[in-house]
Formats: structure tokens, sequence, C-alpha cells
């Protein structure tokens, strides 16, 4: 039975929330200091424009005072020029002191010259910055520098190229994490494989630490299958071995004439070769290999009852055709039938489909088992003392050798109580 698996973000996913926290706090930090630095440009950029309009409009003016207004006057800048000062004192402001003072720094000759600064509102909710000056010849030099509030033009561009910027990082950050990712994604499915008892050949590639693990991992793969190897093969060497007495047993129970000893010869004969056929079948589950193909799982249930006739009955789903892998699931559904016979008498197989896929269930009358053994009885050659006695055939290995071959391509194997108390085995189908 298959546990059900506890669900956690995937590192890649993680690693992308990294990113891209950083990357909004990169983009509000630059936001802020484009903006700070954007109101510092923008002050200087009024200075300089007034500076440079008050030189050179007094030089225009002195030489034709008639065009002095109409060269000056640009789109950012109108000039015009009258006896009288349009502002008449400045704006008690912070902002209006600094441009003055700044002004002063770009045309130090000015510092003797009479400046007034303020704002006024302007179309839009702007608002522009408007001053007077007294020229040499006692003239005043009025002026408006359009839109001093105006805090974004080099902040919102400075903005758009660091979010393209951050962009491009995070995606070639997300790229590089999943290059660095991809070999242990690969073991992560591997060490899967491998617990479900399957050979996967791992490539070491990667970082040094992920190709010593995947080394590892591939030399603990052939140990494993060195084991199961050498197990089989003892296997098969104490079968034969236990095959040749049973073989001169079997020929003395025959010429025993007291028929009360030669029974109780003959089942001890018949108990060591069920036995041994189960182990076999038992160990052939774990290095059983297969390819897949399609199955027709209504004719598949029908071929695991047909060997007990009116014990076993089948409801069939109609074209249930699935590809998978026809001898596990056949073996895997063939035990669990034989179980169901051997102690409950009958069984009932029903073939249905559900949201993961098809499922075969087998049902059957006996004694059922309490929920808390529905793991114990995975083990082998475990045995519920109330409901299979040692007086009851059987070995303990049937339901493990479903779970086994379940476990290994893909399947699943889970356990319910019928409604009558008997036992309801399932497989979910593998699906290749």
């Amino acid at each position: 039975m298959v546990l059900p698996r506890i669900s956690f973000p995937r590192l890649a996913v993680l690693a992308a929330v990294v990113f891209l926290s950083l990357g909004v706090v990169q983009l509000v930090g630059s936001l802020l200091l484009y903006q700070a630095i954007d109101r510092q440009t923008l002050r200087a950029d009024h200075a300089r424009r007034i500076a440079e309009l008050i030189v050179v409009s007094d030089r225009i003016h002195a030489l034709h005072p008639d065009l002095a207004a109409p060269i000056m006057t640009t789109g950012h800048l109108k000039a015009e020029f009258a006896p009288a000062p349009a502002v008449s004192v400045t704006t008690d402001s912070d902002t209006l002191e600094r441009i003055a003072g700044q002004v002063i720094e770009w045309e130090p000759s000015l510092a003797a010259r009479q400046l007034h600064l303020a704002t006024s509102d302007a179309h839009g909710g702007k608002r522009d910055l408007v001053g007077s000056i007294r020229l040499a010849d006692g003239k005043w030099l009025n002026f408006r520098s359009r839109d001093i509030t105006s805090m974004w033009p080099i902040a919102l561009r400075a903005s758009v190229l660091m979010l393209c910027t951050a962009l491009a990082c995070i995606a070639i950050g997300l790229v590089a994490l999943r290059l660095l990712t991809n070999p242990l994604r690969r073991l992560t499915q591997a060490a899967d494989a491998i617990g479900h008892g399957q050979r996967v050949e791992i490539r070491e590639s990667g970082p040094e630490d992920l190709r010593d693990l995947a080394h590892s991992m591939n030399m603990m793969q052939e140990r494993i299958a060195r084991l199961l190897e050498d197990q089989a093969r003892s296997f098969e060497a104490i079968s034969h071995d236990l095959r040749t007495p049973l073989s001169r047993q079997q020929i003395a129970t025959d010429l025993i004439e007291d028929r009360e000893i030669a029974d109780i010869m003959q089942s001890s004969i018949d108990e060591m070769e069920g036995l041994l056929a189960s182990l076999q079948g038992y160990l052939r589950a774990q290095h059983l290999s297969s390819e897949p193909e399609p199955v027709d799982l209504d004719q598949l249930a029908a071929a695991a009852i047909a060997p007990y006739e009116d014990r076993a009955r089948l409801t069939p789903a109609g074209g249930a055709t699935v590809e998978t892998f026809p001898e596990p699931l056949s073996l895997a559904v063939g035990a669990l039938v034989e179980n169901a016979i051997r102690f409950g008498g009958r069984a009932d197989l029903t073939v249905r489909h559900e949201d993961r896929g098809w499922i075969i269930e087998v049902e059957d009358a006996g004694p059922g088992i309490p929920p808390g053994h529905f793991e114990d009885v995975l083990t082998p050659f475990f045995r519920l003392d109330e409901a299979r006695t040692r007086d009851t055939p059987g070995f303990g290995l049937g339901i493990p050798t479903a779970h086994r071959l379940m476990m290994r391509f893909g399947g699943q194997l889970s356990f319910a109580t019928s409604p009558c108390g008997g036992l309801i085995a399932r497989i979910r189908v593998p699906v290749a």
C-alpha cells in the first residue's frame, strides 16, 4: 500500500520566489533612489536654464532689445522684458532657495542682481517656476520655466530600464537554476523508482557532489541487484535440493499400505510443494521484467478467475483497454483471487474506472482483516491468528507478492472492508 505523499514546494519554485522578491526589493529601492536623484537633477536643470537665460538675455537685450524676448523663448522657457518685476519677492520655499543658490553657482556674476522666484499654477495640475531678475540697464527680465513639479522624466526611464534588467536577471537565474537542479531532479525520480524496486541507470553529471551521489546510487543498485540474484540462486539451489527428498518421499508414500499414514505424508509433501511455489512466485516478483502493451482488463480478470469456475464471479466494465504491463498485473490479480478463495470461499471481481484510472477490485466473503493490520499483511509470511490459523492453508505470500508487483510497475494496492465483513483488495492498474 502506498502512503499519501506530503507535497512541498519544489526547489525551483522557492528559488523563483526568492529571485522575484529580490527583484522587487531592488526595483523599489531603485525607484526611490532615482526619484531622489531626479529631484536634484530637476532643480539643477531649472537653475541652469535661468542662469543661461539671464546671461544671454542681458547681452542680446543690450544689442537688440526688440529681438531678445523672441530669441530667448523656447518650449521650456518663456522670456519677457518689462520695466517692473512680475515677481516682486521670493516665495519662502526651500526648493526655490536651493534653485536660487544653484543659479549663483552656475553664474557667480549674478550674485549682485535682484532675483525673485516663485511658483505658479499651470495647465494639467502642474506648477511652473516663475521669476524676475533686474538687468544691467535697469529693466526686469520676467521668465517662466515650465513644470517644476515633474519629478519622473529620469526616474521613469531608469525604472523601466531597471525593470527590464531585473526581469532578464530573473529569467537567466531561473534557467541557470533549472540546469543546475536537473541532476538533482533526476536523482529524486531515480530514488523513487529504486524505492519501488525498479532498476534505473542514473547519469553521473552535474556538480561534483551530485555526481558522487549518482555514482553511489548506481553502486547501491548494483549491490541490491547482486543480492537479489544471490537470493534467487540460493533459493533455486535449496529448491532443487528439497525436491530430491520430496520425490523420494512421494515414492515412499505410494508404497505405504496404511492409507491414513499415506494421506498424512502426501499432505506434508503437497504443503512443501506449495510453499516452494509461493516463495518462488514472491522472489520472481522482485526481479520480473515486462514491456507495456494494450491489455483488455475484462479479459485479464476473466482469465484470472477461470480456474475457479463457480467460486469466482466477474463484473466487467466493457471497453477497458489500457496500455499496461500484462504479466505483472495478471500475476497480482491471480494472487489476490487465490487469496480470496482460500480464505473467503469465493471471489467477486469488479473492473471499473475512477478519476485516477482503472481499478480492479477483488472482494471475498471471509472473516476480513482489521484496518489496523492493512499494513501488516504486506509483510511476507504474516498471519492473523484469529482469521488464519496454522491449520488454514496458505503461507502469507499472496498479498505481499501482489503488492511487490504493483509497487515495482507503478500501480497501487489498497484495502477496505466490505459490507459483509470480508476484505476488498483494490488494484489501481499501472499505466505505461
